[in-house]
């Protein structure tokens, strides 16, 4: 069928004329006559290349310029590529997360011509066109929120390295990004003015949920006042835990790296792999007992049994559950490995093994090879820390509710469904708990996790809100995490992976236009009716845009220098540069 298409049709791009169908002046009914001819050539899906030659007309008396509205709502004013060209770019990138040469192929088989950077520059008109479409349409957003009762609001920001900070706000009863900021940091004052033009626009919400930030939790109150405001469940047990086990983490991470036992084990894992015949691996899983790779099985010889502890131990380091620290701990799982490792092997060491001495060696040779990281006498107690820590962390993650263990959502996670009012009961009990112990007014760590737990406890238990539709009162009840925009963010970042093959958003975040993120509202049903108002596609409400706004976006945009290059950072980073600029050119005067 796509052979059939009209690009497909004309071996030559053929001549098209566009001509206003008006010939009289609508405001003095004089005719008009002919202001100028010109052509361009222009490339769009439905035809492909064409030469389009438009005739503008004019009015000698008003001095009215009119020209045609048909080739007006294939393409830009000026513009080589059409409307549906535009939108199939900026889909292709933001939607399917196609890099540039890839959407080139792609409109190559639909006979569009287009280089690489052209693909690169619609995409930042398509944000642009997407951007000021979803200023048009707030007033619908704002009135579907009042139909829904009001809205939720969601704030969250994500940094990489060097780049600036992207923030993102979301309703969370209809998932409609609402804006989007680059600041350079989280301060108070740079984030109160995109909370104040957010409060003209859509009006006060319900209530607020986001992180721990001081800044964001200041700039709420600030343009906000008297509005509920909420921290999110999943960010402040996050934090709680960094807290409470980040010091013995980091210490332990530290000892392991500095022993190089990953490389240490790895070494001698090679070494047993290469003594192993393709036959002794095949029946593996058949051989294996059922009580794991500690078990009796004689049958097991001693270079398969110790290259498979070694490959079990390793396995330590991929053990989580997709939250990341302090949720997940591979570096205590791959400690605690090693630790159970070191004692299996004695205990291999003081049985009557099979066979002579020698063909029990590859045991003994790991054995020996664990003992500096065995005899490492700042891991150890750090580990004993960290398992007491953890046993007070996973109770609070319990009585939370909050990221359960092997859910399988990973970061996706919202939380366990309970009533606010049972995860507070919970809570409150686990506060108490911890008080009544002993020994509270020695442990710090303790204490502290007490100190922040009374800090935000007003923040964390919210009660349903009641509001008002026109089909009557609601009872509204804000979700307990931030997990939304969290998700969000790492969309973005997968995104530019699977594009760019670059694991460091860092890049993306200097480089990509604030209003990026809002091309995930045009996957959501709930936000298409607002932005299209009525019309089919699109590129209907693109073409239905002033170029002009366009253009000094872009403008706007352009004058942003971007990242500087690094010898220019190394330069001005220099404490003296303007007295050794001067010499410099003293020098050069002479």
């Amino acid at each position: 069928m796509g052979r059939l298409s009209a690009a497909h049709l004309f071996p030559i791009p053929p001549r098209i004329d566009f001509r206003p169908a008006l010939t009289h002046c609508p405001s003095c009914q004089r005719p008009l006559t002919i202001l100028k001819t010109h052509a361009r050539g222009v490339n769009t899906l439905l035809v492909g290349p064409f030469r389009a030659v438009e005739t503008v007309l004019t009015c000698p008396a008003c001095r009215r310029h009119y020209r045609t509205e048909e080739l007006s709502r294939l393409v830009p004013p000026g513009a080589r590529f059409g409307y549906d060209v535009l939108v199939y770019v900026g889909r292709a990138l933001f939607l399917r997360y196609r890099n540039e040469e890839e959407v080139v192929a792609e409109l190559a088989e639909r006979q569009v011509r287009i280089s690489p950077s052209e693909v690169s520059l619609l995409g930042r008109k398509f944000i642009t066109y997407l951007a000021l479409a979803h200023q048009r349409c707030s007033p619908r957003i704002q009135e579907g929120m009042k139909r829904r009762g009001g809205y939720v609001l969601h704030l969250d920001a994500t940094t990489e390295g060097g780049s600036p900070m992207l923030m993102s706000s979301l309703d969370s009863l209809s998932h409609i990004v609402l804006g989007n900021v680059k600041l350079p940091s989280e301060a108070e004052a740079l984030i109160v003015p995109f909370l104040r033009r957010f409060k003209e626009t859509f009006g006060t919400p319900l209530a607020s949920v986001h992180d721990m930030g001081s800044g964001i939790l200041k700039a709420v109150a600030t343009v906000f006042p008297g509005v509920p405001d909420f921290i999110c469940h999943f960010h402040f047990l996050r934090d709680i835990g960094k807290d409470l086990l980040g010091e013995d983490y980091d210490l332990i991470r530290q000892r392991l790296r500095k022993r190089q036992i990953h490389a240490e084990l790895n070494t001698h894992a090679q070494a047993f792999k290469r003594r192993l015949q393709p036959c002794d691996l095949a029946p593996l899983p058949d051989r294996l007992p059922d009580q794991g790779p500690f078990g009796s099985d004689r049958a097991l010889s001693p270079t398969l049994g110790a290259y498979t502890l070694i490959l079990w131990t390793l396995d330590g380091k991929r053990q989580g559950d997709g939250y990341g620290f302090p949720f997940d701990q591979p570096h205590l799982a791959f400690a605690q490995r090693i630790r159970r490792l070191y004692g299996q092997l004695n205990s291999i060491r003081e049985r009557a093994l099979p066979g002579h001495w020698r063909d029990n060696l590859p045991y003994f040779d790991l054995l020996n090879g664990l003992n500096p990281v065995i005899e490492d006498r700042h891991l150890w107690p750090a580990v004993e820390r960290l398992e007491a820590n953890l046993l007070i962390f996973e109770r609070l993650r319990q009585a939370l509710r909050i990221a359960p263990k092997a859910a399988g959502d990973g970061l996706n996670d919202e939380g366990l469904a309970d009533t606010i009012q049972s995860i507070e009961a919970r809570v409150k009990a686990f506060r108490s708990s911890l008080t009544a112990c002993p020994d509270y007014p020695q442990s710090p760590n303790v204490a502290g996790l007490v100190a922040q737990l009374d800090k935000y406890w007003a923040k964390l238990f919210a009660d349903p809100i009641a509001a008002s539709t026109p089909s009557g009162p609601v009872v509204i009840q804000p979700q307990r995490t931030n997990n939304i925009l969290e998700q969000f963010f790492r969309h973005l970042k997968r995104a530019h992976r699977r594009r760019t093959g670059q694991a460091s958003a860092s890049r993306m975040l200097r480089t990509m236009l604030a209003e990026t993120p809002l091309v995930k509202n045009l996957q959501n049903p709930a936000y298409l009716p607002a932005l299209l108002n009525g019309k089919a596609t699109l590129e209907e409400v693109f073409a239905d845009i002033d170029i002009s706004l366009v253009r000094q976006e872009l403008r706007l945009v352009q004058q942003d220098a971007g990242p500087l290059p690094t010898r220019l950072k190394h330069l001005i980073a220099t404490p003296d540069y303007p007295d050794k600029l001067l010499t410099t050119l003293r020098t050069a005067a002479i």
